[in-house]
Protein backbone atom coordinates (compact mmCIF):
# COMPACT_ATOMS: atom_id res chain seq x y z
CA UNK A 1 0.00 0.00 0.00
CA UNK A 2 2.52 2.64 1.13
CA UNK A 3 6.65 2.15 1.24
CA UNK A 4 9.45 4.39 1.44
CA UNK A 5 12.72 3.22 -0.18
CA UNK A 6 15.92 4.82 0.69
CA UNK A 7 14.73 7.84 2.46
CA UNK A 8 16.84 10.82 3.54
CA UNK A 9 16.37 14.01 4.44
CA UNK A 10 17.75 16.99 6.27
CA UNK A 11 15.77 20.08 7.74
CA UNK A 12 16.99 24.01 6.59
CA UNK A 13 18.58 23.94 9.88
CA UNK A 14 21.13 21.08 8.94
CA UNK A 15 19.33 18.76 11.39
CA UNK A 16 20.09 15.03 9.45
CA UNK A 17 16.74 13.36 10.49
CA UNK A 18 16.26 10.43 8.23
CA UNK A 19 19.63 8.78 6.88
CA UNK A 20 18.34 5.76 4.26
CA UNK A 21 14.97 4.65 5.79
CA UNK A 22 13.63 1.67 4.30
CA UNK A 23 9.77 1.25 5.12
CA UNK A 24 6.79 -0.70 4.25
CA UNK A 25 3.43 -1.43 5.12
CA UNK A 26 1.03 -3.81 3.40
CA UNK A 27 -2.84 -3.39 2.53
CA UNK A 28 -4.63 -4.08 5.48
CA UNK A 29 -1.88 -4.40 8.04
CA UNK A 30 -1.45 -2.90 11.43
CA UNK A 31 2.10 -1.19 11.77
CA UNK A 32 3.79 -0.06 14.44
CA UNK A 33 7.08 2.43 13.86
CA UNK A 34 8.55 2.77 17.55
CA UNK A 35 11.50 4.64 18.60
CA UNK A 36 13.01 7.29 21.16
CA UNK A 37 11.91 11.05 20.67
CA UNK A 38 14.02 12.47 18.16
CA UNK A 39 14.36 8.75 16.31
CA UNK A 40 13.27 10.17 12.80
CA UNK A 41 9.64 9.10 13.58
CA UNK A 42 7.39 12.11 12.69
CA UNK A 43 9.67 13.09 9.99
CA UNK A 44 8.69 9.70 7.89
CA UNK A 45 5.11 10.26 8.93
CA UNK A 46 5.42 13.01 7.02
CA UNK A 47 7.09 12.22 3.88
CA UNK A 48 4.18 8.68 3.69
CA UNK A 49 1.46 10.90 3.30
CA UNK A 50 3.91 14.28 1.41
CA UNK A 51 3.99 16.71 3.58
CA UNK A 52 7.83 16.39 3.27
CA UNK A 53 9.68 15.51 0.37
CA UNK A 54 12.96 13.50 0.85
CA UNK A 55 16.18 15.37 -0.50
CA UNK A 56 17.18 11.58 -1.98
CA UNK A 57 15.12 8.12 -2.44
CA UNK A 58 11.29 7.37 -2.91
CA UNK A 59 8.04 7.18 -1.52
CA UNK A 60 5.71 5.23 -3.55
CA UNK A 61 1.55 4.85 -2.86
CA UNK A 62 -0.13 1.67 -4.33
CA UNK A 63 2.99 0.94 -6.49
CA UNK A 64 3.36 4.78 -7.81
CA UNK A 65 5.90 7.17 -6.95
CA UNK A 66 4.24 9.60 -4.48
CA UNK A 67 5.26 12.58 -6.82
CA UNK A 68 3.44 11.10 -9.42
CA UNK A 69 -0.15 11.73 -7.25
CA UNK A 70 -1.96 15.11 -7.23
CA UNK A 71 -1.72 16.14 -3.78
CA UNK A 72 -4.92 16.43 -2.83
CA UNK A 73 -5.64 12.57 -4.13
CA UNK A 74 -2.76 11.41 -1.82
CA UNK A 75 -4.22 13.71 0.93
CA UNK A 76 -7.28 12.42 0.77
CA UNK A 77 -5.51 8.36 0.59
CA UNK A 78 -3.30 8.74 3.30
CA UNK A 79 -4.50 10.35 6.35
CA UNK A 80 -2.10 11.74 9.31
CA UNK A 81 -3.01 12.37 12.63
CA UNK A 82 -0.66 14.93 14.63
CA UNK A 83 0.36 14.23 17.48
CA UNK A 84 -0.50 17.56 18.97
CA UNK A 85 -4.83 17.99 18.49
CA UNK A 86 -3.58 22.41 18.13
CA UNK A 87 -1.64 21.87 14.64
CA UNK A 88 -5.04 20.05 13.18
CA UNK A 89 -8.05 21.76 14.80
CA UNK A 90 -9.07 24.77 12.64
CA UNK A 91 -12.15 25.58 13.24
CA UNK A 92 -14.58 26.33 16.08
CA UNK A 93 -17.32 23.27 16.42
CA UNK A 94 -16.60 19.28 16.35
CA UNK A 95 -19.12 19.52 13.01
CA UNK A 96 -17.28 22.30 11.15
CA UNK A 97 -13.63 20.83 11.87
CA UNK A 98 -14.69 16.89 10.83
CA UNK A 99 -16.70 18.43 7.74
CA UNK A 100 -13.68 20.58 6.69
CA UNK A 101 -11.84 17.78 4.49
CA UNK A 102 -14.68 16.34 2.36
CA UNK A 103 -16.13 19.72 2.30
CA UNK A 104 -12.78 20.90 0.15
CA UNK A 105 -13.37 17.32 -2.43
CA UNK A 106 -16.26 19.55 -3.40
CA UNK A 107 -18.75 16.83 -2.34
CA UNK A 108 -22.66 17.93 -1.93
CA UNK A 109 -23.91 19.03 1.20
CA UNK A 110 -25.55 15.85 2.16
CA UNK A 111 -22.86 14.05 1.26
CA UNK A 112 -20.47 16.15 3.80
CA UNK A 113 -22.77 15.87 5.81
CA UNK A 114 -23.38 11.94 6.13
CA UNK A 115 -19.67 11.87 6.27
CA UNK A 116 -19.04 13.67 9.04
CA UNK A 117 -21.85 12.03 11.01
CA UNK A 118 -20.42 8.25 10.51
CA UNK A 119 -17.00 9.56 11.34
CA UNK A 120 -18.51 10.89 14.93
CA UNK A 121 -20.02 7.62 15.20
CA UNK A 122 -17.12 5.94 14.73
CA UNK A 123 -14.86 7.11 16.94
CA UNK A 124 -17.96 7.32 19.74
CA UNK A 125 -18.87 10.93 19.16
CA UNK A 126 -22.64 10.74 17.64
CA UNK A 127 -24.53 14.19 18.44
CA UNK A 128 -21.54 15.85 19.44
CA UNK A 129 -21.63 18.15 15.89
CA UNK A 130 -22.33 21.66 17.71
CA UNK A 131 -19.96 21.37 20.67
CA UNK A 132 -17.24 24.04 20.83
CA UNK A 133 -13.94 22.32 20.64
CA UNK A 134 -12.57 24.74 23.16
CA UNK A 135 -14.40 23.42 25.50
CA UNK A 136 -13.15 19.19 24.43
CA UNK A 137 -10.60 17.86 26.88
CA UNK A 138 -7.19 16.67 25.50
CA UNK A 139 -8.71 12.57 24.85
CA UNK A 140 -12.02 14.44 22.96
CA UNK A 141 -10.04 16.54 20.51
CA UNK A 142 -7.78 13.89 19.33
CA UNK A 143 -11.19 12.06 18.82
CA UNK A 144 -12.27 14.92 16.33
CA UNK A 145 -8.96 14.64 14.58
CA UNK A 146 -9.39 10.75 14.00
CA UNK A 147 -12.94 11.89 13.16
CA UNK A 148 -11.62 14.46 10.40
CA UNK A 149 -9.11 11.80 8.78
CA UNK A 150 -11.54 9.21 8.62
CA UNK A 151 -14.41 11.75 6.83
CA UNK A 152 -11.67 11.59 4.31
CA UNK A 153 -12.66 7.83 3.74
CA UNK A 154 -8.69 7.18 3.46
CA UNK A 155 -7.11 3.86 2.46
CA UNK A 156 -3.68 4.71 5.22
CA UNK A 157 -4.21 6.03 8.36
CA UNK A 158 -1.23 7.49 9.79
CA UNK A 159 -0.67 8.63 13.79
CA UNK A 160 1.98 10.58 15.39
CA UNK A 161 1.66 9.32 19.61
CA UNK A 162 -1.57 8.49 19.17
CA UNK A 163 -1.44 7.90 23.40
CA UNK A 164 0.64 10.96 24.23
CA UNK A 165 -0.75 13.10 27.31
CA UNK A 166 -3.75 10.52 27.61
CA UNK A 167 -3.98 8.61 31.20
CA UNK A 168 -4.33 4.77 31.22
CA UNK A 169 -7.85 4.71 30.06
CA UNK A 170 -7.64 7.14 27.37
CA UNK A 171 -4.92 5.66 25.75
CA UNK A 172 -6.43 2.00 26.04
CA UNK A 173 -9.58 3.82 24.26
CA UNK A 174 -7.44 4.82 21.52
CA UNK A 175 -6.02 1.79 21.11
CA UNK A 176 -8.90 -0.53 20.73
CA UNK A 177 -10.55 2.21 18.56
CA UNK A 178 -7.38 1.77 16.24
CA UNK A 179 -7.47 -1.79 16.16
CA UNK A 180 -11.65 -1.74 15.02
CA UNK A 181 -10.77 0.42 12.26
CA UNK A 182 -7.90 -1.29 10.94
CA UNK A 183 -10.08 -4.68 11.45
CA UNK A 184 -13.78 -3.50 10.02
CA UNK A 185 -12.52 -0.69 7.18
CA UNK A 186 -9.88 -3.51 6.60
CA UNK A 187 -7.82 0.27 6.62
CA UNK A 188 -3.73 0.27 7.03
CA UNK A 189 -2.80 1.82 10.03
CA UNK A 190 0.43 2.97 11.14
CA UNK A 191 1.33 3.92 14.67
CA UNK A 192 4.28 5.90 15.88
CA UNK A 193 4.92 5.80 19.52
CA UNK A 194 7.57 5.96 21.63
CA UNK A 195 5.28 3.89 24.32
CA UNK A 196 6.00 0.11 24.24
CA UNK A 197 3.55 -0.50 26.25
CA UNK A 198 0.62 0.67 24.44
CA UNK A 199 1.64 -1.23 21.38
CA UNK A 200 -1.21 -3.46 20.34
CA UNK A 201 -0.32 -7.25 20.28
CA UNK A 202 -1.90 -7.97 16.69
CA UNK A 203 0.00 -5.84 14.73
CA UNK A 204 1.69 -7.40 12.09
CA UNK A 205 4.99 -5.48 11.54
CA UNK A 206 7.33 -3.22 13.85
CA UNK A 207 9.62 -1.29 13.02
CA UNK A 208 12.88 0.87 15.08
CA UNK A 209 14.29 3.91 14.38
CA UNK A 210 17.46 4.96 15.88
CA UNK A 211 18.73 8.48 14.72
CA UNK A 212 17.02 8.42 11.35
CA UNK A 213 18.28 4.50 10.67
CA UNK A 214 16.04 1.38 10.86
CA UNK A 215 17.40 -0.27 14.06
CA UNK A 216 15.11 -3.55 13.91
CA UNK A 217 11.84 -4.70 11.82
CA UNK A 218 10.09 -7.81 12.07
CA UNK A 219 7.37 -9.36 14.23
CA UNK A 220 6.93 -8.22 17.71
CA UNK A 221 8.15 -11.07 18.99
CA UNK A 222 11.33 -10.95 16.48
CA UNK A 223 12.26 -7.17 17.27
CA UNK A 224 11.72 -7.54 21.29
CA UNK A 225 13.65 -11.01 21.16
CA UNK A 226 16.28 -8.77 20.04
CA UNK A 227 17.37 -7.19 23.35
CA UNK A 228 20.53 -5.53 22.29
CA UNK A 229 18.37 -3.56 19.62
CA UNK A 230 15.91 -2.18 21.52
CA UNK A 231 18.98 -1.14 24.67
CA UNK A 232 20.86 0.33 21.78
CA UNK A 233 17.92 2.20 20.72
CA UNK A 234 17.15 3.54 24.45
CA UNK A 235 14.40 1.97 24.73
CA UNK A 236 12.89 -1.47 26.48
CA UNK A 237 10.50 -4.20 26.78
CA UNK A 238 7.16 -3.90 27.85
CA UNK A 239 6.81 -3.87 31.59
CA UNK A 240 5.46 -7.82 31.77
CA UNK A 241 8.29 -8.96 29.57
CA UNK A 242 10.51 -7.33 31.72
CA UNK A 243 9.92 -9.27 34.86
CA UNK A 244 9.68 -12.79 32.79
CA UNK A 245 13.24 -11.69 31.42
CA UNK A 246 14.93 -10.98 34.34
CA UNK A 247 13.32 -14.30 36.22
CA UNK A 248 15.10 -15.60 32.82
CA UNK A 249 18.29 -14.73 33.46
CA UNK A 250 18.48 -15.17 36.96
CA UNK A 251 17.59 -19.22 36.15
CA UNK A 252 14.43 -18.73 38.79
CA UNK A 253 11.92 -20.28 36.38
CA UNK A 254 12.54 -22.63 33.47
CA UNK A 255 10.09 -19.81 30.95
CA UNK A 256 10.77 -21.16 27.15
CA UNK A 257 8.50 -17.74 25.75
CA UNK A 258 8.67 -14.73 27.16
CA UNK A 259 5.32 -12.69 27.30
CA UNK A 260 4.06 -9.32 26.15
CA UNK A 261 0.92 -9.47 27.76
CA UNK A 262 -0.49 -9.64 31.07
CA UNK A 263 -2.43 -12.33 29.38
CA UNK A 264 0.41 -14.37 28.12
CA UNK A 265 1.94 -13.71 31.41
CA UNK A 266 -1.12 -15.16 33.01
CA UNK A 267 -0.91 -18.52 30.49
CA UNK A 268 2.74 -18.98 31.52
CA UNK A 269 2.40 -18.72 35.22
CA UNK A 270 0.14 -21.08 35.06
CA UNK A 271 2.15 -23.32 32.74
CA UNK A 272 5.28 -23.09 35.27
CA UNK A 273 2.30 -23.78 38.85
CA UNK A 274 1.23 -26.48 36.82
CA UNK A 275 4.76 -28.17 36.15
CA UNK A 276 5.65 -27.45 39.72
CA UNK A 277 2.44 -28.62 40.96
CA UNK A 278 2.78 -32.16 39.67
CA UNK A 279 6.26 -32.23 41.17
CA UNK A 280 5.32 -30.99 44.68
CA UNK A 281 2.28 -33.34 44.70
CA UNK A 282 4.82 -36.57 43.95
CA UNK A 283 7.07 -35.19 46.68
CA UNK A 284 3.80 -35.03 49.28
CA UNK A 285 2.58 -38.49 48.04
CA UNK A 286 6.80 -39.82 48.68
CA UNK A 287 6.02 -38.04 52.21
CA UNK A 288 2.67 -39.67 53.45
CA UNK A 289 4.22 -43.03 52.84
CA UNK A 290 7.43 -42.61 54.62
CA UNK A 291 5.93 -43.78 58.10
CA UNK A 292 8.35 -42.43 60.36
CA UNK A 293 6.16 -39.69 61.97
CA UNK A 294 8.54 -36.69 60.51
CA UNK A 295 6.98 -33.74 58.55
CA UNK A 296 9.28 -34.03 55.38
CA UNK A 297 10.69 -30.85 55.75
Amino acid sequence: MIKARGIHYAYPEGQQALRGVDFSAQAGQLVGLLGHNGSGKSTLLRHLNGLLSPSSGMVYLEGRPLAEWDRREVFRRVGLVFQDPSDQLILPTVGEDVSFGPCNLGLTGAEVKERMEAALEMVGLAGWEMRPIRSLSFGQKRLVCIAGVLAMEPRVMLLDEPTGSLDPMGSSKIIRLLLQLNQRLDMTVVLATHDIDILPLSLHRLTILKQGKVEAEGSLQQVFSDLEALRGSRLRLPRIAQLFQLLKENQRLPITQIPLTVGQGLKEIMRLLNGHGNQAQGSENRVYHRGDGSSGG
